[in-house]
């Protein structure tokens, strides 16, 4: 159902005041992201509104989706943004508290296309932010990054108010939602399963739906929503975050753990004896399923995966291609390619067969839920998949901008003895016949972020030592942290 809202809570902003002072930091390489009351305003947001809005206007889209997660500034943030999309002349649906993948379901639904999130992410407490899509297509760098020009341009900003602005409405897209997954995947047996969304907004969702497709038993970790997040940091992609879920795994009967980030859109992973499997090589699975219903398929994974992953998509019968990193980025390469699947390290995994390519980590713990009970035992498929000695993701610190400056120079002048292949698409990594080193600058903080894999723990400490040496030949200076 869908009602307008009244007319106070749709009263546009005056862009007739001038361009209001907004923080550059925010405006990320694949979202916008700060401090709430300190570099993320309401002020902010409701500039960040109206030049969204102006913008969906010229590309023909009338309304869009806004939708935000469990963090205590949503609800004002959200009201904000809204205020400025209405403020152009654009209608806003709002959809209220939801994961940030019911966000992207809601422009589908909608037809428009378009959406934004409000939402921090896996982030500390004081930190929102917004993840946005416009007619279709995920915002990425200079998209994100003209928003904040044209937000500093004066002129353009007197011109964006429409003479008649937009309206609210509301809508809950949740049973829409439910309804397209459950009409789609029952499993095989009922598996009993432990859920930790780490009182993200997801614990409002999975544990319904996990029911909902025949889990025999879902335990419910940290569901309560609680943007303080009073347990653990809900980042399922370090360990740390994990370890209350190991030990209630253990305790009980269940024979899986599934974790959720703040968000809802990444999925973490740990077996029955607490091993944790991290994406890459969850995306194995979920591979073989996808090559089987569709042969020849291309599969897309970034440069921070396991180089088990290729030669395993090229024996179940897919295209391995490797990408940059960054979920904007893979979900930009998926729908250029029509790629059937893609996933990152980080924990994105975009189904494109069945779903409609965007990343979404309750959708993706049902895919996966689907694929094991089909097997007795499936802590016992999850731990055979492909594995190698490696490192977690490393991070070298540096002055803001100087660790793209390293990487520049380590692409125009490092040589690596022994190295089959340097691949330069995202940083430096550098392919050995035993195993890989990569370093690559984060776009979202200034690190260079290192990981590395092989065949045995002496070949890892050898390629470690290689990039180590390349690295302190362009920074002699650099404090690696290995």
């Amino acid at each position: 159902m869908t009602s307008a809202s009244d007319s106070a809570a749709a009263k546009p902003l005056d862009a007739g005041k001038g361009a209001p002072t907004v923080s550059p930091g925010i405006f990320k390489a694949y979202d916008i992201r700060g401090i709430v009351d300190q570099t993320l305003t309401e002020e902010a947001v409701r500039a960040i509104g109206l030049v969204l809005g102006a913008r969906a206007k010229a590309e023909g889209v009338t309304s869009i989706v806004v939708g935000r997660d469990g963090r205590l500034s949503g609800p004002r943030l959200a009201a904000a943004l809204a205020k400025g999309i209405c403020t152009a002349g654009v209608d806003v649906v709002d959809i209220g508290m939801v994961p940030t993948p019911l966000v992207y379901f809601a422009t589908v639904l909608t037809g428009s296309g378009t959406g934004v999130a409000v939402t921090g992410s896996h982030n500390p407490p004081e930190y929102n932010g917004l993840k946005m899509m416009m007619a279709g297509r995920t915002l990425y760098g200079d998209e994100i990054t003209g928003i904040g020009a044209t937000i500093r341009d004066a002129g353009a900003w007197s011109r964006l108010a429409a003479a008649k602005p937009g309206k609210v409405s509301h809508r809950d897209v949740l049973p829409d939602y439910l309804a397209k997954i459950t009409g789609d995947i029952k499993l095989a047996r009922p598996v009993k399963v432990v859920v930790d969304a780490g009182n993200g907004v997801a614990g409002a969702v999975a544990p319904g739906l996990l029911r909902a497709i025949g889990c025999g038993e879902v335990t419910e970790l940290f569901c309560e929503v609680d943007g303080n997040f009073p347990n653990h940091h809900p980042d399922p992609a370090h360990a740390e975050n994990l370890q209350d879920l190991i030990a209630a795994v253990a305790a009980g009967d269940a024979e899986l753990g599934l974790a959720f980030d703040g968000d809802g859109d990444r999925l973490g992973i740990v077996t029955k004896s607490g091993k944790i499997i991290f994406p890459d090589r969850q995306l194995m699975l979920y591979a073989q399923d996808v090559l089987a219903k569709n042969p020849g398929a291309q599969i897309i994974y970034d440069v921070k995966c396991t180089r088990n992953l290729a030669p395993w998509i090229r024996k179940h019968g897919g295209e391995p291609l490797m990408w940059r990193t960054g979920h904007s980025l893979i979900k930009a390469k998926l729908k250029e390619t029509g790629a059937k699947l893609a996933g990152e390290m980080s924990g994105h995994v975009f189904f494109n067969d069945r779903w409609y390519g965007f990343d979404d980590g309750v959708y993706c713990a049902a895919r996966l839920l689907e694929i094991l009970a089909r097997h007795p035992d499936p802590s016992a498929v999850l731990e055979a998949l492909p594995d190698s000695p490696t490192t977690p993701e490393l991070q070298l610190k540096m002055a803001e901008g100087d660790n793209f400056k390293l990487i520049e120079a380590l692409q125009k002048g490092a040589k690596f003895d022994g190295a089959s292949e340097v691949i330069t698409i995202d940083g430096v990594r550098v392919e050995y016949p035993d195993g890989f080193g990569l370093a690559r600058a984060s776009n979202t903080t200034p690190v260079v972020v290192l990981r590395f894999e092989a065949d045995t723990d002496t070949a890892l400490a050898r390629i470690q030592q290689s990039l180590k040496q390349a690295i302190l030949a362009v920074a002699p200076d650099a404090r690696l942290p290995f």
